[in-house]
């Protein structure tokens, strides 16, 4: 139990630490294009994915999705003295919004391959009468 919960709390963590990481690298690219953002947008969803896949869990999607998120907005809150690291510009929205959209499908895409990783659903058959009868097979 304890260890299952430090797997989910270290796969926040790792959220965490992509959505920092992102918030302060985002706006690198070539030209106007915002070559990072669209990276680092790419890795959440594809983090996301594979923890799900890993954990075999609907919270071993969530949990990186959650602390990219936590990390990633609270960057983009402005503090008391009007300074903010996540600006409205066109790489801090492509940041922002694809990587939120990419956690999304990251999810989805973790708890689609979770029903077919190896999980086989197990089949009751009646095999006689009354509530004795049912009997397991697979």
């Amino acid at each position: 139990m304890f260890t299952t919960a430090g797997g989910y709390g270290l796969l926040l963590v790792l959220g965490l630490l992509q959505g920092l990481t992102g918030s302060l690298q985002f706006s690198r690219g070539i030209g106007h294009v915002p070559l990072a953002a669209i990276a680092f947008a790419a890795l959440i969803g594809l983090t996301c994915a594979l923890c799900g896949r890993g954990m075999g869990t609907t919270w071993g999607a969530i949990s990186p999705a959650a602390g990219w998120l936590l990390a990633s907005f609270a960057m983009a809150m402005p503090v008391k003295n009007g300074t903010v690291v996540i600006t409205n510009s066109a790489a801090g929205q492509v940041y922002l919004y694809a990587g939120t959209l990419c956690a999304a499908i990251g999810v989805g895409l973790g708890l689609s391959s979770w029903g077919q990783s190896g999980w086989r659903r197990s089949s009751w058959r009646r095999s006689g009468s009354g509530l004795s009868g049912w009997r397991r097979s697979g």
